[in-house]
């Protein structure tokens, strides 16, 4: 006969190795990111949006950053260098805006490089309802799958987003078929 606790005991490590799973399909990081910002060296304040792809923090110093999103690339809103200003970037940046109006705490995850030739950081970003913002902006069409070596942790995850995407004729994809 197996004992009370030892029951007890298996359902709880079974409940919480279930909690702590990571499915490549469903990455997600929760948590009350604006009273953990100051106890975790991961969590900032976003301050102000550039773009579908780029937004500018605070650390934990009050200091502005500029983050671009590894592994995406969402539509310009003007000509910049080489790329051509899209007619879906605006929407684009729009969808951005409100979501991290609405959760304006970050969380940052890093690849192998965290800086880029500009000088800006280079992150995964969580948001503080669980969502992995990269991801989520490829599999609504606000942006595309564009990883550079060797920041390619998710590529795989990204490449199924955008299939989605472009199955669905969400967002950039709209006009495409």
């Amino acid at each position: 006969m197996i004992s009370r606790s030892f029951l007890v005991l298996t359902s709880f490590l079974f409940s919480y190795c279930q909690s702590q799973h990571t499915d490549q399909n469903n990455i997600r990081f929760e948590g009350n990111f604006e009273s953990e910002m100051y106890s975790n060296p991961r969590i900032f304040k976003v301050d102000a949006y550039v773009d579908g792809d780029t937004f500018w923090m605070l650390n934990h110093k009050d200091q502005r950053v500029k983050v671009r999103l590894i592994g995406i690339d969402a539509p310009e809103t003007k000509n910049v260098f080489r790329k051509k200003k899209h007619p879906y970037g605006a929407e684009s940046k729009r969808y951005v805006d409100s979501i991290l109006t609405e959760n304006p705490y970050v969380k940052l995850d890093f690849d192998v490089d965290s800086l880029d030739q500009y000088g800006r950081t280079l992150a995964y970003v969580y948001l503080n309802n669980g969502i992995f913002l990269n991801e989520h902006l490829v599999r609504t069409g606000n942006a595309s799958i564009m990883t550079v070596s060797p920041n390619i942790k998710y590529e795989d995850l990204f490449y199924k987003a955008q299939i989605y995407a472009r199955q669905k004729s969400l967002g950039i994809w709209k006009d495409e078929q």
